[in-house]
C-alpha cells in the first residue's frame, strides 16, 4: 500500500462521510517561547540572560530556534493554561505529528503516538530525568502532572543517537518551573464539568545565590462511564491526582552551579474490568536529578547529571503490581569555537523491574560524539553513539542533518539516521516473554523546508521511518504462556507529510497543522492501530473587548482499533472554545469549553469520551 499523493488524501479528507479536513494556511503550534528553567544550559554565570528562542532537546546543547535542522515545537505555560487541558497527552495531540488514544478518562491508559510511531518509541525526561515503563514500554503519560509544567519541547523523529535506547519516533522533554527574580507566589483554582475540581498553589524566586521553586497540585474528578457497554460496571470512572514540586539551585561560583529537582504525583483512577467491582489503578510517578554545571571558559561547558526516574502502577481489587526504576548517569562536555560545536558524552543507564515473580535488572553504557557547522547559510549536525548493553551488546546508532537558509526566510532542511529500543524486561522474562528477543531497529529519512518572517511561519516536512524486528504479541510458542508470546516478527513503516504554519490577519492570528501519513504494518499492508491516515488541528485566536478569544478545531480521520483493520473507529471532528480576561490586577480568569457539539466518538474501541465539558479557572499572582 502506497501513502497516498496529497490530491488524493484531500479528496478522501472532504468525502461527506469522512472526517472534513480542509485548510489552506496551517500552524505548527511552534511558538518562539522560553524555558526559564533548562537546567542543560549554562551562559553568563551559567545562566542564559533570555531563554527566548532558544531549544535544548534537540542535541542536548543550547541552540537558537532559528538555526534548528531538526523537527521541533514548544509549549509554554501560557498556552497550557489557556488551553484548560486536564492532562499532558492532551497538549501535546494539539501538535503537528501527534496523535493521542486513551481507555475512557484523564486518569486511565494513555497512548501517544508521534509520527504514527508507537507509545513506547517516545523517549520522555522531566528536568532530564529519563522516566519510562519496562512493563508496558513507553511514559505513562497519565500520571506527569501538567499543573508542574513550565515548559515543553517536543522533537519529532528518531534521535537514538543522542538519547540512546527508545527515541525512535521522538523525544518530548517536559520543563517544571524554576525561580527567578523576586519571591512570585501563585495560587490557582478551578472547576468543571463532571464535578473536576483543581487547586494548585506555590512559589518561585531567588535570594543571593540561590533560586528556587515549589508547587504543589490537586485535581480530583467524579468523571463519567469509561465503557458503557453491556457486562461492564454502570459506575463513573473518576480520578484523583495530588502532585508537589520541588527545583532549586546554588551558584557556588562564577563558574559552577548546583541544580536539584524533585516531581511526585499520585494517581488514583477508575476503570471499568468487571461487571460490580470499582476497579482502580493507583500510580505513582518520582522523577528524581541532581546536576553540576560547569563553564571553564567562554566555550567549554561540562554538565554532570544523577538521575532517577520510577514509576509504580498498581490495580485493586484485582493484585497486580509493577514498579519501574530508572538511574541514569550522564558527563556531557561542549566545545564552541566559532561556527564549531563539538560534544562528548559518557552515560550509563540501568533499568530495573519488579513484576512478581520479575524481578531482574540490566544496564546500558554508552558514548556519544557529536559535531555542529552554523556558517553563513549552512548548519551541519553529526551526531554518533554506541550503547553497550548489559545483555545484547554493543548497539551503533548515528544521523546526520542538514540545513541550507535559501533566503533570510526560507530554509530547506535533510536529514538521515538510525535508532534502536531493546525490549522491555517483561517481554524477555514475563511468562508471555522470550529471553532471545532482539532490540528493534529503525531508519528514517526526512525532508523538510520552512518559512518565518515577522507573525508569519510555515513547513512543510516529509518523512520514511522503517522499523524491522518490531516487537508484537503472537500466538503460543517458546514462552511458558500458552496465550501468546512476545516475538521479533513485524516490520513497519511510518511515513507521511505534515504542513503546519500560522499568519495574523489584523487582530486575528490563524494557526494550524495537517497531518497526511500511513502508519503501517509492511509484512500485512494493514493500517497500525488506532492512527489516522488524515489529522486536522485549525484554530484562531484575538483579543476583543479585554478578553482574549480561542477557538480549535481537531479532526481525525478513519481508524481502526485492531490489527487485522476489522474494528473501525470512525472519523471525528471537534471544537474547542477558550476566553480569558484579567479581572483585577493579580487575578486572570480563564474558560474553556470542549467539544462544543457534544460530539460522541472513540479514541479506543468500546471506550468513551467525555462529551461536551466546561471549565472556569481563576489565578492569582502578584504582578
Amino acid at each position: 500500500m502506497n501513502v497516498r499523493t496529497p490530491r488524493a488524501c484531500a479528496a478522501a479528507v472532504l468525502r461527506p462521510r469522512s472526517v472534513a479536513l480542509a485548510a489552506a494556511w496551517l500552524a505548527a503550534s511552534v511558538p518562539v517561547l522560553a524555558d526559564q528553567a533548562a537546567s542543560t544550559l549554562v551562559a553568563q554565570n551559567l545562566r542564559a540572560p533570555s531563554m527566548a528562542d532558544v531549544v535544548v532537546t534537540a542535541t542536548r546543547t543550547a541552540q537558537p530556534l532559528s538555526d534548528l535542522v531538526a523537527d521541533v515545537s514548544i509549549v509554554d505555560r501560557e498556552t497550557i493554561e489557556r488551553s484548560g487541558a486536564t492532562g499532558l497527552a492532551d497538549v501535546l495531540s494539539r501538535l503537528p505529528g501527534v496523535e493521542m488514544a486513551r481507555n475512557g478518562g484523564p486518569g486511565s491508559n494513555t497512548s501517544l503516538f508521534i509520527r504514527g510511531a508507537e507509545t513506547r518509541f517516545t523517549a520522555v525526561y522531566i528536568d532530564g530525568v529519563r522516566v519510562d515503563s519496562q512493563s508496558t514500554g513507553g511514559a505513562s503519560w497519565q500520571s506527569i502532572p501538567l499543573a508542574m509544567i513550565e515548559r515543553i519541547e517536543v522533537l519529532r523523529g528518531p534521535a537514538a543517537a543522542i538519547y540512546g535506547s527508545d527515541a525512535l519516533g521522538g523525544v518530548v522533554q517536559v520543563f517544571t518551573r524554576r525561580g527567578e527574580g523576586g519571591f512570585a507566589p501563585f495560587v490557582q483554582l478551578g472547576a468543571g464539568s463532571h464535578r473536576t475540581a483543581k487547586a494548585e498553589a506555590g512559589f518561585t524566586g531567588t535570594q543571593g545565590t540561590w533560586d528556587y521553586a515549589l508547587g504543589v497540585a490537586r485535581e480530583t474528578s467524579q468523571g463519567f462511564n469509561a465503557r458503557p457497554i453491556a457486562g461492564q460496571n454502570p459506575d463513573k470512572d473518576g480520578y484523583r491526582s495530588t502532585a508537589a514540586h520541588l527545583r532549586g539551585g546554588v551558584q557556588l561560583s562564577a563558574a559552577h552551579r548546583l541544580e536539584g529537582t524533585l516531581l511526585t504525583n499520585d494517581m488514583n483512577s477508575g476503570y471499568d474490568a468487571s461487571p460490580a467491582r470499582d476497579d482502580r489503578s493507583l500510580h505513582r510517578l518520582h522523577a528524581l536529578g541532581l546536576h553540576w554545571l560547569a563553564q571553564w571558559d567562554t566555550g567549554f561547558k561540562t554538565r554532570l547529571s544523577v538521575t532517577e526516574g520510577r514509576d509504580r502502577y498498581e490495580t485493586t481489587p484485582s493484585p497486580y503490581l509493577t514498579e519501574t526504576t530508572v538511574r541514569s548517569y550522564l558527563l556531557h562536555n561542549e566545545w564552541r569555537r566559532g561556527p564549531h560545536q563539538w560534544t562528548v558524552a559518557l552515560e550509563r543507564r540501568e533499568d530495573h523491574l519488579t513484576n512478581r515473580p520479575i524481578d531482574r535488572s540490566r544496564s546500558q553504557d554508552a558514548l556519544a560524539l557529536g559535531y555542529g557547522l552554523h556558517s553563513g547559510p549552512h548548519t551541519l549536525q553529526l551526531q554518533w553513539r554506541h550503547d553497550a548493553d548489559s545483555e545484547f551488546g554493543g548497539q551503533n546508532t548515528g544521523s546526520v542533518a542538514y540545513g541550507y537558509r535559501i533566503t533570510p526566510q526560507w530554509r530547506a532542511t535533510a536529514a538521515a539516521g538510525t535508532a534502536f529500543r531493546a525490549p522491555t524486561l517483561y517481554q524477555r522474562f514475563s511468562e508471555y516473554g522470550v529471553a532471545s528477543l532482539r532490540p528493534e531497529q529503525a531508519r528514517n529519512l526526512e525532508l523538510g523546508l520552512r518559512y518565518a518572517q515577522g507573525d508569519s511561519t510555515f513547513s512543510v516536512t516529509a518523512y520514511r521511518n522503517r522499523v524491522s524486528d518490531l516487537i508484537s504479541f503472537v500466538g503460543a510458542g517458546t514462552c511458558a504462556s500458552t496465550f501468546g508470546c512476545y516475538a521479533n516478527t513485524a516490520r513497519a513503516q511510518y511515513e507521511g507529510i505534515t504542513l503546519a504554519g500560522s499568519h495574523r490577519f489584523g487582530a486575528v492570528r490563524v494557526h494550524g497543522s495537517l497531518d497526511w501519513q500511513n502508519p503501517r504494518d509492511l509484512a500485512t499492508g494493514k493500517q497500525l492501530a488506532r492512527r489516522a491516515q488524515e489529522r486536522l488541528v485549525l484554530g484562531a485566536d484575538t483579543r476583543w473587548a479585554g478578553w482574549t478569544w480561542g477557538a480549535e478545531w481537531q479532526a481525525s480521520g478513519r481508524r481502526f482499533d485492531n490489527s487485522a483493520n476489522t474494528q473501525v473507529l470512525g472519523g471525528y471532528g471537534v471544537v474547542h472554545l477558550t476566553a480569558g480576561t484579567r479581572i483585577a490586577q493579580d487575578v486572570t480568569l480563564q474558560a474553556r469549553v470542549d467539544n462544543v457539539g457534544d460530539k460522541a466518538y472513540q479514541l479506543a474501541r468500546t471506550y468513551a469520551t467525555a462529551g461536551r465539558t466546561f471549565y472556569v479557572g481563576l489565578k492569582w499572582a502578584p504582578q
